[in-house]
């Protein structure tokens, strides 16, 4: 018999190769083989949304060797990935190929493994038509979006802008949030911050005012904070009580592919591209040492938290042996996935709970290794028994105010000996108080009234936009990644560090939608669509009536947004500079090209005078002493280089810091993480160099 298996990448049918053995071929599809069109919009609208798919331009060659070896086998297997995207590819391969679409020919891997392939194999089905037909919804209303919208935009706004049905409202979120900041008034509040020392101990600790005469206390200016100060001027701070406890703290579950994107932002500082090409790789297949070609993580597109027996079993077999039978929970875990979860995979987990980061370091690139670690450690965690936590909360008087002080030690460490989630709302360095008793009168070390104002709402990041956005229901496991890399090229929206600001363009082209496309950017509608689309992959909706229904409204509403906007066009404000243009005087502007932002002449065509953009660092030149500035290297790779280039060709990829050298007083560079890195000194002949743990 000769078997052929179609898979999408190389890396993938490398692998599969090796576990299927003599009588099977493995090759790769590429990816998808066929597509809507580019060049017009490719649904017939009048006749029940007939997507017209076309072969992909430079696929031919592909294409043509797939038919040449699916002529010359017994049996085609279609193993693309087991999701909506693959189910699709596979269909578009059957069809293609002349297949029979009745037939048991679609096998799908969880996980790329021996075990995993060969229970795929065992186990052929028929291609899932709704979840064909879900992808094909989602495609063709992306493309009326897309195809219908964009020209609106290009003849009102600007030429060459896009419309998308996820990316508008991500695009709005990250606008509104920016609206907020504007519009937030800062608020002046006052804290009393007392250090205090145990009459048994000669450490230190802080207390913090919470109420005066029995009511809660809220201090709104520095009167009120010196009459309070004056108040406390010579009392006695006592001890009133002191409350005990044992708190458990549970391991976070294992990830799935929005919290993975969200980790490995915050841990690792990876953008979600750069973590889902990470964890493409570590599922396909990596040549490690002994095993040959393995995958080494499950299916990284997913939104459950559901976990195999076996999984469950091999990591508690690994605690169990490396710290220990009490380091196993009282019964195995289970955790819930959310309630509007598909449920296909399994969480993201290990495919070898015993394959640990140490034993596979050598064979894997730095991304690849950092993103396998924090996998590995989250399941392995997430498995074992919950930490102990001795709590203290004191309260104490002095004149009739009362502060509070609080502390805790771990009593048991259980799975943050391996692993512990960073909450953003949990206090650094909160540590456990040292001894006191009731009655004990504190010696008073500081007292201080301390200026404080709220904070606006932070800008969004990576990982707080993907959570927003898996909050609302917005878009699904596949696309938060797309959906950011896309606001991103097309310059709706801008990096400043790790915070994402809206552009000029995207916060104009924003308002033009939610006055003539309201339910486009609405996360509530965004969101129902989604569960439209779930629907249809579980067989209960109809993929055609749902997008009749869509196209309805959406064509009322493109053709009252033309009438209203009739001969009108919409100009995007320029952004003036304190740069002075050398040739003609005026003050030159912040312009949006295609490669980014450029400085211009407002004098434009009379004065073509246009500049690089310099962002400055605040550092300076170890070699020359001039400024070090922000560049971008073709690949798109942030590095920092001296102004005074090509004259100086000092480069970096550290980022400078505030800091100087103690040694020469140049700055100083940041290598690797805020708090995992070092502070080196890249003057010639210093040596500086220290680190930040």
């Amino acid at each position: 018999m000769s078997n052929l298996v179609i898979v999408e990448s190389p890396a993938k049918a490398k692998t599969i190769q090796k576990y299927l053995g003599s009588g099977y071929e493995v090759i790769a599809s590429m990816g998808h083989i066929r597509d809507l069109p580019k060049s017009k919009l490719g649904v017939d609208v009048e006749h029940g949304f007939t997507p017209q798919y076309l072969d992909m331009k430079g696929k031919e060659d592909v294409i043509r060797e797939l038919k040449k070896r699916a002529k010359k086998s017994d049996c085609v297997y279609l193993a693309t990935d087991p999701d909506r995207e693959g189910e699709a590819i596979s269909w578009h391969l059957a069809q293609m190929l002349n297949l029979d679409l009745n037939a048991n020919n679609r096998v799908a891997f969880n996980e790329i493994t021996k075990h995993g392939v060969q229970s795929g194999m065992a186990n052929p089905h028929k291609i899932d038509l709704d979840l064909v037909n879900a992808q094909q919804a989602r495609r063709i209303l992306d493309r009326l979006v897309g195809y219908k919208l964009s020209p609106f935009l290009w003849k009102k706004v600007k030429r060459g802008l896009s419309a998308g049905r996820v990316q508008s409202v991500a695009v709005r979120l990250i606008v509104d949030r920016e609206e907020e900041i504007r519009a937030f008034v800062p608020r002046e509040y006052w804290t009393i911050d007392a250090k205090l020392c145990s009459p048994h101990s000669t450490k230190q600790f802080m207390a913090k005012l919470t109420a005066v005469d029995g009511e809660k206390m809220e201090i709104e200016n520095e009167a009120q904070s010196q009459m309070l100060l004056q108040r406390l001027d010579g009392a006695d701070f006592v001890v009133t009580a002191i409350k005990k406890r044992v708190t458990k703290k549970q391991p976070a579950p294992p990830f799935i592919t929005s919290t993975l994107q969200q980790e490995a932002s915050k841990r690792l500082g990876f953008q979600s591209k750069r973590t889902m090409k990470a964890a493409q790789e570590l599922y396909e297949g990596i040549d490690i040492d002994g095993m040959g070609a393995v995958g080494l993580i499950t299916y990284m597109r997913t939104d459950s938290l559901r976990i195999s027996v076996d999984a469950q079993t091999a990591a508690m077999d690994y605690i169990r042996a490396t710290y220990g039978e009490n380091y196993l929970p009282e019964k195995p875990r289970v955790f819930k996935s959310k309630k509007n979860a598909q449920d296909a995979h399994e969480a993201i987990r290990p495919t070898m709970p015993d394959l640990t980061p140490a034993k596979v370091k050598k064979n894997l690139t730095d991304d690849q290794f950092k993103l396998y670690k924090l996998i590995w450690e989250r399941f392995i965690a997430s498995q074992m028994a919950n930490a102990l936590l001795d709590t203290v909360s004191v309260d104490i008087e002095a004149n009739g105010c009362l502060f509070k002080a609080s502390g805790y030690s771990v009593r048991f460490d259980g799975f943050i000996v391996l692993y512990e989630e960073k909450n953003d709302n949990e206090e650094e360095g909160q540590k456990m108080l040292p001894l006191l008793a009731v009655n004990d009168i504190l010696k008073l070390i500081d007292l201080s009234g301390n200026q404080h104002f709220t904070q606006p709402p932070p800008r969004f990041t990576e990982a707080t936009l993907i959570k927003t956005l898996e909050e609302n229901g917005i878009g699904r496991p596949s696309t938060y990644a797309p959906t950011i890399t896309t606001i991103l090229a097309r310059m709706y929206v801008e990096r400043e560090g790790k915070q994402l600001r809206p552009t000029t363009l995207g916060e104009v082209t924003t308002q033009v939608m939610k006055e003539h496309f309201a339910h486009i950017v609405d996360a509530d509608f965004t969101a129902q669509m989604e569960t439209e689309l779930d629907n249809i992959e579980q067989g209960s909706a109809n993929w055609v009536s749902m997008l009749e229904n869509f196209y309805d409204d959406f064509s009322t509403t493109l053709t009252t947004a033309e009438t209203a906007m009739d001969g009108k066009h919409v100009k995007i404000p320029d952004e003036e500079t304190d740069i002075v243009c050398e040739q003609c005087g005026r003050k030159m502007v912040i312009k949006l090209g295609r490669y980014g932002k450029f400085l211009a002449c407002p004098g434009f065509p009379e004065c073509r005078n246009t500049k690089q953009i310099m962002q400055e660092t605040g550092g300076l030149c170890p070699k020359c002493g001039k400024k070090v500035i922000q560049k971008k290297s073709k690949k798109g790779r942030t590095f920092y280089g001296c102004c005074g280039y090509p004259e100086c060709n000092f480069m970096t990829w550290n980022l400078p810091v505030e800091e100087k050298c103690p040694q020469c007083g140049s700055t100083l560079f940041q290598k690797g993480g805020k708090t995992t890195g070092t502070l080196v000194c890249e003057k010639e002949g210093c040596g500086y160099e220290r680190s930040l743990k």
